[in-house]
């Protein structure tokens, strides 16, 4: 199921409501290690190894990134040497990426756009899409943001996809074991929530999101019906960093999420290339 139906234009005016909210507040404040814009301006990479290995040298390549959020990662790509496009819903988002460009003197493009709906300006354009980490939970079709992605690239360009793994995202605590959440089937999922990952402490006032699980199987098959060819899916129970902060640290600062005497993965990760050749 894709999820398009109940839930899908009223989640996305309420999701893009929240997350205008949230670019407000991220990276706004000295206090903000999460984001720690200051010392992401004296030079920080923000992108971690996993994805910098899928997308390989980006060197002089067109990348676009998808659900930008205010640009952080965006900018990384571009301190890379690739040639930048970020798009997010959140007109707050694409403003503050913009400042941030500014600020740390580095050139990209910022759209504003529905990632299930790209501007047909954006087509055949790139090299690489690239999406990562908390991007597919606000998607309410998921075969139509594949159909935009691969819309996007040039022939023999490559989406790569970093996310939560849809096992991690079903757990709601570890200790007791709570399954809250389902599998996958795409059926909006109503929320009301305050505060943000970024800041847990942080009041702010309650609002109503809507997200929707999606399994493995149905991601993978949406990237191929979009005329995509997967070339490598991975599935990591290690992970850098605690994207839902509900797992304890190991002794080696890696991050597990713990099942009987093995793992469930933390993340999963997807390339899949456009048919054709890229031309020089």
């Amino acid at each position: 199921m894709s999820g398009s139906g109940a839930g899908g234009e009223d989640g996305l005016a309420q999701n893009r409501a929240l997350w205008d909210e949230r670019a407000r507040l991220h990276g706004s404040t000295a206090a903000d290690r999460f984001y720690d814009v200051e010392s992401f301006l004296a030079g920080r990479q923000t992108l971690y190894a996993l994805e910098r290995e899928l997308a390989g040298d980006v060197t002089g390549k067109d990348l676009l990134h998808l659900q930008c959020h205010f640009g952080m990662d965006t900018l990384s790509w571009a301190r890379l040497g690739a040639h930048v496009t970020g798009v997010d819903f959140s007109p707050v988002a694409i403003e503050r990426a913009r400042l941030l460009a500014g600020r740390a003197g580095l050139t990209a493009a910022f759209v504003e756009a529905d990632t299930q709906r790209l501007p047909s300006g954006l087509a055949g354009r790139f090299d690489l899409v690239v999406a990562t980490y908390g991007v597919l939970c606000w998607i309410a079709d998921i075969a139509a943001w594949a159909r935009s992605a691969a819309m996007a690239l040039r022939p023999g360009g490559s989406l790569v996809l970093v996310d939560l793994h849809p096992a991690y995202q079903s757990v709601a605590s570890l200790d007791p074991l709570v399954v809250d959440w389902p599998y996958g089937g795409g059926e909006p999922q109503r929320e009301t929530v305050s505060g943000t990952y970024a800041d847990p402490d942080l009041a702010t006032p309650e609002q109503e999101t809507v997200q929707y699980p999606h399994s493995l199987g149905e991601i993978v098959t949406a990237v191929a019906r979009a005329g995509l060819t997967v070339k490598h899916l991975g599935e990591h129970i290690a992970a850098d960093f605690d994207p839902r902060g509900i797992l304890p640290p190991d002794e080696d600062g890696l991050y597990r999420l713990p099942f009987g005497d093995s793992h469930l993965p933390v993340l999963y990760s997807l390339r899949a290339t456009s048919p054709g050749v890229r031309l020089s």
